[in-house]
């Protein structure tokens, strides 16, 4: 079993490798897969929870050990100012590979698949930032929660026929417009970390299996990540029959090991699920070049993974960082209002001050504009007091006042 799952991986990692670039411009992050996902179920899309949130479809995902799996749609708080370019699988060289969704501030190229709620096969019609708020398309999503909404009829020029890849037999046939190769050459941010848990969490539930639940799961849809029970929890309510099928012109060769998030470690001994094809090489020849060729893939998978976890950190650091000012100024304002009384009672003491200088200069000239009023009085009186008290009369007039005086 070891011989045979290590040729597996060989031959995979030698298909990945030899693979072309497609029009889209993204490369595959390790899942290649012999036979085609099933198609995509039809379910109902939950209440959008609030503001900020925007709609990622759901998806048929690839565990090495339990083959594909169904991560339901869910409504994710998302990165102001970016929007959501969902995932798809590709029908590449005879095989099924898979290419990862991203945000970005503009949607790219997802293999036509008609996801509805807005995604239509190109582009998205749910919604669109404007000044950091989020306006929400009534037409195509179910929101009673928010407040920015408007109403857009959407005309859907793609088939509605469920199905989940690109390319290949019964796939559909869309190629990247230029602006789509555009936006998947800019810089993406990798999903949330709400959305790994909730794969991971998809990933490990038996009900998501399409070998348990032949392409109907059971939780089609949630209204926040990782909610796979209680309220608003949505399931599928039709689904095209799931048959497996392997790729035309190849044989059931053992699909590459996924180093997407939940899938386990490459020294995991595999379960064997119960419609997972049997591992048969094609060319035994390439077997003896094994080794190398594997430690580069782990390499790369390592890598890749080192490159999400740090593009993770910084999404983490940016919230960091958009906290921290508004804690900042929470702390500041208490120390604002001190400042701020303080100057006011500084001020009203420079006023009373003021006012007090104020005052005892005008009590200063009142005092002086009433001493000279004081001081005029005395001089005019001075010659009446002369009048009322004359001079005595000289001695001579005395004696001859004395001898007309009778005896």
């Amino acid at each position: 079993m070891r011989i045979a799952r290590l040729i597996g991986l060989v031959l995979a990692s030698i298909l990945i490798l030899a693979a072309p670039v497609r029009t889209s411009a993204r490369v595959a992050v390790g899942v290649s897969v012999t036979f085609a996902p099933p198609a995509l179920p039809v379910y109902e899309q939950p209440p959008c929870p609030g503001d900020g949130y925007i709609w990622t479809p759901g998806y048929w995902a690839y565990n090495y050990d339990d083959g594909y799996f169904w991560v339901p749609g869910t409504w994710v708080l998302a990165p102001v100012g970016l929007l959501w370019t969902p995932g798809y699988w590709a029908f590449v060289n005879d095989a099924y590979v898979w290419y990862p969704g991203y945000w970005g501030p503009t949607v790219g190229f997802y293999g036509g698949i008609f996801y509805g709620y807005g995604y239509i096969g190109t582009g998205y019609e749910g919604g669109y930032w404007s000044n950091g708020a989020f306006f929400y398309n009534r037409s195509v999503n179910n929101v009673t929660h928010v407040t920015n909404v408007y109403n857009k009829t959407v005309v859907n020029n793609v088939t509605v026929n469920n199905v989940s890849y690109n390319g290949g037999p019964g796939g559909t046939s869309a190629r990247a417009t230029p602006a789509e190769e555009a936006a998947s050459r800019a810089r993406h941010t990798p999903p949330t970390a709400e959305q790994t848990e909730h794969e991971r969490t998809a990933s490990s539930n038996r009900q998501e299996w399409a070998s348990v639940n032949q392409g109907k799961p059971v939780v089609a849809a949630t209204p926040k990540p990782n909610e796979f029970s209680g309220k608003g929890v949505v399931s599928a309510k039709a689904a095209a029959p799931y048959h497996p099928n392997p790729a035309s012109g190849r044989s059931n060769a053992q699909p590459a090991k996924s180093n997407r998030p939940g899938n386990p470690p490459a020294e995991t001994n595999p379960r064997s699920p119960g419609n997972r094809p049997s591992p048969q090489p094609e060319n035994s020849g390439r077997t003896n070049r094994p080794q190398d060729q594997q430690r580069q893939q782990q390499e790369q998978m390592k890598q890749e993974q080192q490159q999400q976890k740090q593009e993770q950190q910084q999404q983490k650091q940016q919230q960091e960082q958009v906290k921290r000012p508004q804690e900042q100024q929470r702390q500041q304002q208490p120390e604002q209002r001190q400042q701020m009384e303080r100057r006011q009672q500084e001020q009203h003491q420079q006023e009373q001050q003021r006012q007090q200088q104020n005052g005892a200069e005008q009590r200063r000239q009142q005092q002086q504009q009433r001493a000279p009023q004081q001081t005029r009085p005395e001089q005019t009186q001075r010659p009446e007091q002369q009048q009322q008290h004359p001079q005595p009369p000289p001695k001579e007039q005395q004696k001859k006042q004395e001898e007309q005086r009778p005896q």
